[in-house]
């Protein structure tokens, strides 16, 4: 089953994902990347969606554990999707993951992001689920990864910035990106590709001489999500039927 997945992905899968304006996925930054000064709205801020919901469950990321079954993928932390509201009843009465609270559910985001994996959560106001991602094994990031400009097929709202003065040339950035959006210049200094960057900040938290920031898109090019999930499938289903 998962090699005919894969065979399904690498030969049609990746079609889907262009053409419906990055409604397929939703990337939002870690919090500590973002500049004190930059307001982030709430349906931007992984920690304040978990806060507001009253049912939350954890399971295992399908993605990395097929690609293991397949010996394939990555070391990174499994037990790391989120789910809330009936998402997170229904695989709780299907054993399918289990019930967590606000504070363990925070506490597992954070390893998570410790790890370097992308936070994404669906694309609407109020998801129903939350998932942490890399680029090795993630059907769909893995997917947005092939493309020469990633950021024009993800919906987020916010960048990277290098200030080249502060840069060490240490090169953690290039193992932490998880779209391959940043290289080394010939002056030895980083330097962000924004055609790839899709503005999830795990490139700022380990930067040891603070030369990375993470800032919002000018006002023009700020989207706002849909208010559910059911909007955000009309909208795909729409754009797909003028492809």
């Amino acid at each position: 089953m998962g090699a005919l997945l894969e065979q399904y992905l690498d030969q049609r899968f990746n079609q889907a994902i262009a053409g419906v304006d990055g409604l397929f996925l939703r990337t939002i930054p870690i919090e500590k990347s973002i500049v004190p000064e930059h307001h982030v709205a709430a349906f931007d801020d992984a920690v304040a969606i978990i806060k507001k919901n009253d049912t939350i469950a954890v399971a295992e990321c399908l993605c990395r554990k097929g690609e293991k079954i397949m010996d394939k993928g990555c070391d990174k932390p499994i037990e790391t999707c989120i789910m809330f509201g009936s998402m997170a009843r229904f695989y709780i009465e299907n054993k399918m993951g289990r019930l967590v609270d606000v504070d363990e559910a925070v506490g597992i985001l954070r390893k998570a992001q410790d790890a370097g994996l992308v936070t994404q959560p669906s694309t609407a106001q109020n998801p129903g689920g939350m998932c942490n991602c890399c680029g090795d094994c993630c059907v769909i990031l893995g997917a947005v990864k092939r493309f020469p400009k990633p950021a024009e097929l993800v919906f987020s709202n916010y960048q990277s910035t290098i200030n080249g003065e502060n840069c060490t040339g240490c090169e953690i950035c290039l193992d932490r990106c998880q779209m391959e959006a940043i290289a080394i210049n010939k002056d030895g200094v980083a330097q962000v590709d924004l055609k790839r960057c899709i503005g999830c900040g795990l490139c700022v938290t380990t930067c040891p001489s603070e030369a990375i920031g993470l800032i919002p898109k000018s006002d023009a090019s700020r989207r706002i999500p849909p208010a559910t999930s059911m909007d955000q499938m009309m909208q795909i289903a729409k754009k797909r039927g003028l492809i």
